[in-house]
């Protein structure tokens, strides 16, 4: 029975294997049901205990809100987009794609593993190790506590985000103008692609 067994998977990852090469390693794919099996029970093990069981320090207030989102608008949005969704240009062509951090699978987890994942990143995805190492970031833990506000993130708080959001040179160049029209400057230039 046990050699059946043996015999069964090495088939199925045979396989597998065989369907991968044809279809090729494309990052605009989503993960198979296998790989998301597989990548969240491997993160699920890479938590240490002691991180699993870390309450947060950092209390929940208006201020501490405040500070959180305009570092996420800043530094986070650009994979994670501004209410969380992971709809955005970076997020959405990861592989795997950027979470949605308003739903189940990351708000199930505890503020241990939100400040671990903050802190540490996550191998063989696009979440990169950020703040100081240890475990009394307080920026780190300001940024648990926005992540538990993202499902009732409002449309004001996005809006005001978006004002946050780091900005291309071209988008500089294009705002100054347009501050520089309103305050009675020459028109805006027709190669802009300012809509009017």
């Amino acid at each position: 029975m046990g050699l059946l067994i043996v015999v069964v998977i090495v088939i199925a990852i045979v396989a597998y294997g065989i369907v991968m090469i044809r279809r090729g390693f494309s990052a605009r794919d989503n993960p198979s049901w296998l790989e998301s099996s597989l990548a969240g029970a491997a993160r699920s093990m890479a938590y240490p205990s002691a991180a699993k069981t870390m309450k947060n320090p950092v209390s929940d207030t208006r201020e501490n809100l405040m500070e959180a989102e305009a570092h996420w608008a800043d530094h986070c949005a650009v994979c994670h987009a501004n209410n969380g969704s992971g709809d955005a240009v970076i997020g959405k062509n990861l592989y795997p794609k950027a979470p949605d951090m308003r739903k189940s699978g990351t708000q199930n987890m505890s503020d241990g593993e939100l400040y671990y994942t903050i802190q540490n990143g996550i191998r063989l995805s696009g979440m990169p190790a950020w703040g100081n190492a240890g475990d009394s970031d307080e920026d780190t833990w300001k940024l648990v506590n926005f992540i538990r506000h993202l499902p009732q993130l409002t449309a004001e708080e996005e809006k005001h985000m978006e004002g946050l959001n780091p900005k291309t040179p071209d988008e500089i160049k294009e705002e100054r103008e347009e501050q520089d029209f309103l305050k009675g400057g020459p028109a805006l230039p027709k190669e802009s692609g300012h809509a009017h």
